[in-house]
């Protein structure tokens, strides 16, 4: 079966196109950092290719993962001057990068302000149902609606994770050993079947959308 991938929750698309227009196209190798935490917010990032993750790293050590972006997304669209979250490609990468006063020198016309305006719409509703998530999902419901997600932006049944389970434990706020028991869960009640730590299939599409919703 192929998912279809919700519009909504793609970068907007007035964006995107302009900085095909005006970006310099950089690639990032697996594991390299793209920008830093608290580092100045001077540039924009539109993917073209590859996995991206946000983290951030509170003062007593521990990580929080923001989130995973995919081709077609805006990455370091920020309100402030420096980046909350810093950037690591998750697989080699290709970005293109636009100055954020090269976008600013445009910001009066009335297009221009639409597109930067639904992009940020669209990044703060990713942020939404991450709180969300976070906060009111039992363990089973986030690791589900993890899957369904990675799935849906895959676009079919049969699913490639590139990131690992320490990943998706500290972006749903959970531990790698509970992440662990509700993915067995979920295989033992033959929602889902893992080949390998990075590879799955759905088999129960329906069940995994009602324990997400």
């Amino acid at each position: 079966m192929t998912l279809a991938y919700s519009p909504d929750t793609a970068a907007a698309p007035g964006i995107v196109d302009l900085m095909d227009r005006m970006g310099l196209k950089m690639a990032f190798a697996k594991g390299e950092e793209i920008f830093g935490q608290d580092e100045d917010a001077d540039m924009i990032h539109s993917l073209v290719s590859g996995v991206v993750r946000t983290t951030r790293l509170l003062s007593d050590g521990r990580r929080q993962v923001g989130d995973f972006y995919y081709p077609g997304d805006i990455i370091g669209l920020e309100i402030g001057d420096t980046y909350r979250f810093s950037a690591e490609a998750l697989s080699d990468c290709v970005v293109r990068v636009v100055k954020r006063s090269s976008l600013g020198a445009l910001s009066g016309q009335d297009n221009l302000d639409r597109a930067l305006w639904e992009a940020t719409r669209r990044e703060l509703e990713r942020t939404q149902e991450h709180l969300l998530m976070l906060g009111r999902k039992s363990a089973c419901e986030k690791v589900a609606s993890f899957l369904m997600e990675v799935a849906q932006r895959n676009g079919t049944d049969e699913v490639s994770l590139p990131m690992g389970r320490q990943d998706m434990a500290d972006y749903l706020g959970l531990t790698i050993e509970t992440v662990s028991r509700m993915v067995t869960q979920l295989q033992g009640s033959r929602i889902v079947e893992f080949a390998n730590s990075r590879q799955f299939r759905v088999t129960r599409w329906p069940a995994l959308e009602r324990l997400a919703a």
